[in-house]
């Protein structure tokens, strides 16, 4: 298939951008570069594969989906910091929703009816189950959260309305980087679990900080449900494989299985040799004590099955790329 990955130069998004080449498809990416990485796809993606370019430019996207004859999208492209969306609610409003929107409009008069949309575990709220199921409550408790919520319900309509075939995959909390370590994870800042563990690790001037070690869990820390990147990716191949005109299919993606954070740090630990640096700091408002999915549905309908579901195999596949780049990219 001839797909477009939109927001394919970021961490996701390459991880996927590199697995549907190695499936055979025809992989284009399109990437404004705000935190995109370009060296991320030199060594599998031609540079005239990369189209630089921003979502609310819907005549570009357009020419590029006629173009290149694209069949389907895999839309990545997303501010997705929870703490940023509180205090500039316009940008993730302006890119989350309205370039969306743009896109799709893209999409339909250029006829591509297959997109999987890229959602989050952040549209449920403060769970009132754990594991989460996808018909769990929805009550975000943030910007963030509400933009991914409202184009979920967008898709809804565009498939009712115009036969658009739809798969929405809500993420718990990626983590790891390509196992063979061609590809790894460079965000700035960086707010992720992990590599702020490793670069304590790195370097202890700059310890971690644990947000509340008084949480109603076994060990006062928070728990989130880690799903490796990899795993990620190859869900979003079989919602492709799997997609209906005009249906929209949802799905929870995690492990099924929550890890505590001293438990990431003492697996970040092992994986280094070395103690993780680390302080306790106050709890972050918004932060539910405990995030697992429920992915059975995933697994039941799409035949989903992580292949890296323990905590050694995600901490170690992010020690062995973050720990050789320590600078992201740029080493």
């Amino acid at each position: 298939m001839r797909v477009l990955v939109t927001g394919g130069a970021g961490y996701i998004g390459s991880h996927c951008a590199l697995l549907l080449k190695e499936r055979g498809h025809e992989v284009w990416v399109l990437d404004n570069l705000t935190n995109g990485h370009p060296k991320a796809l030199e060594s599998f993606l031609p540079a005239d594969r990369l189209i630089v370019a921003d979502l609310g430019d819907t005549h570009r996207v357009e020419h590029a989906l006629l173009a290149n004859r694209i069949e389907a999208v895999l839309h990545f492209a997303a501010f997705a910091l929870v703490g940023e969306s509180v205090v500039r609610p316009d940008k993730y409003w302006n890119n989350n929703v309205v370039g969306t929107i743009s896109l799709l409009t893209a999409m339909r008069h250029a006829g591509v009816g297959k997109m999987v949309f890229s959602s989050t575990a952040a549209v449920y709220g403060e769970p009132t189950v754990v594991p989460i199921p996808e018909d769990h409550p929805k009550s975000p408790c943030n910007p963030y959260g509400r933009t991914k919520l409202v184009m979920e319900e967008a898709l809804a309509d565009h498939a009712a309305a115009f036969g658009l075939g739809a798969t929405v995959l809500r993420y718990f909390n990626a983590a790891g980087c390509d196992p063979q370590g061609r590809l790894g994870e460079d965000h700035a800042p960086e707010t992720h679990l992990i590599p702020l563990a490793i670069r304590a690790v790195v370097d202890p001037s700059k310890p971690f900080q644990i947000f509340g070690a008084d949480w109603p869990t076994p060990d006062g820390t928070c728990v989130r449900d880690l799903i490796h990147v990899t795993d990620l990716a190859e869900a979003h191949l079989l919602a492709l494989e799997r997609m209906e005109a005009g249906k929209v299919n949802r799905y929870n993606l995690g492990n099924g299985e929550g890890h505590s954070v001293r438990q990431v740090l003492d697996a970040v630990g092992r994986a280094s040799g070395k103690p993780v640096p680390a302080n306790v700091a106050p709890r972050r408002p918004g932060d539910p004590a405990v995030l697992v999915a429920d992915s059975s549905k995933a697994r039941a309908e799409l035949g989903w099955k992580p292949k890296y579901p323990d905590i050694d195999s995600i901490v170690g596949s992010a020690w062995n790329w973050l720990s050789r780049h320590p600078r992201g990219y740029k080493t």
